[in-house]
């Protein structure tokens, strides 16, 4: 048996940025929401940080559900 070292590299170089990137996308959209809590106690409004942050939880969702069609699909 022999293992393709560039290949496992690459799929695990690949996989580790999408996480980062998954992570760090949804702690944006987590900071958005608690920005809204700040504003509403200041007696403010912060309308751009929600529609970021549920614009980032859509991006996560739908990252995870094109990850789930990924391993689902058939050739």
């Amino acid at each position: 048996m022999k293992i393709d070292w560039a290949a496992l590299g690459s799929v695990f170089g690949v996989s580790l940025a999408f996480t980062v990137g998954l992570v760090a996308l949804f702690t944006l959209g987590v900071n958005g929401l608690s920005r809204r809590e700040k504003a509403a106690a200041q007696g403010g409004s912060a309308g751009l940080a929600v529609t970021g942050a549920y614009v980032c939880f859509a991006a996560c969702a739908a990252a995870v559900a094109y990850g789930i069609y990924l391993i689902v699909a058939k050739p």
